[in-house]
């Protein structure tokens, strides 16, 4: 598990933890831990650093929609991050 404590002066190793082994994967997550990780409370980075232990697939098919996660945290971060990343999209 990440370090639950994680701070601007850990962003790096949360950043790498970011990338993943898809493309698809990359640019959902990459953008949200830059410009939305910040403003989580703790509660919700302590989610966002469990979600990323989830293996890419399931990352995959939570993100694109074909599935939805058993975890209602997990799928309610997921939704969270979608949205967010539309809205900074379209700005």
């Amino acid at each position: 598990m990440l370090n639950s404590s994680l701070n601007t002066s850990n962003k790096p190793r949360l950043r790498w933890a970011c990338r993943r082994g898809m493309l698809e994967l990359d640019v959902i997550l990459g953008p949200f831990v830059e410009h939305e990780y910040d403003g989580l409370n703790v509660a919700e980075q302590q989610v966002f650093e469990r979600l990323l232990e989830s293996d890419d697939p399931d990352l995959f098919a939570w993100f694109m929609g074909h599935q939805r996660s058993v975890l209602p945290e997990f799928q309610a971060m997921v939704d969270f991050i979608l949205e967010r990343n539309q809205i900074r999209n379209q700005r």
